[in-house]
């Protein structure tokens, strides 16, 4: 009788990556996906400040931005993928907003942290915890979108 293998947690996949020398290893069966299949930067936006209306935030949560900087597109694209499964928000192309508890926080802080220790890089990853008060401040430079709108902070003018 056949023994069932486990399955490999995502750290553990990557620790075989980078034992089978991660920077020349073959392609894992995907391609890197165009940046263009991003949703736009006002659907985006909307997602973001969707998680300040929400009126029943879990007591707990905290925000915190992942922001980083990842030559390899391998181990980019895997990082990608990871903080999409444990629900962060993509809002640029290296930046991502979570509204998570503090055990998720913990556990993407601990997994990026062997992430980048697992080889010889130049990579900086970023995790910066964000107030409310903070992210309500947020200006968004670029792209016309109105804010206003999206806050629901509009002033009405009554004569």
């Amino acid at each position: 009788m056949r023994k069932r293998k486990t399955a490999l947690t995502y750290l553990e996949r990557l620790k075989a990556l980078q034992e089978a020398t991660l920077d020349h290893s073959p392609s894992i069966g995907h391609e890197i996906r165009n940046l263009e299949q991003m949703p736009s930067l006002d659907v985006r936006v909307k997602k973001i400040l969707g998680i300040l209306d929400h009126p029943r935030r879990p007591i707990g949560n905290m925000l915190f931005f992942v922001m980083y900087d990842i030559e390899s597109n391998k181990v980019r694209y895997n990082v990608v993928k990871y903080l999409q499964r444990k629900g962060c928000t993509r809002i640029q192309k290296s930046i991502f907003l979570a509204d998570l508890s503090s055990e998720a926080y913990q556990s993407i802080r601990n997994d990026l942290s062997e992430i980048q220790s697992l080889y010889d890089n130049h990579d900086s990853i970023i995790i910066c915890p964000i107030s409310t008060d903070l992210l309500q401040n947020m200006k968004i430079i670029g792209q016309n979108i109105d804010i206003d709108i999206i806050m629901k902070s509009r002033n009405t003018l009554f004569f």
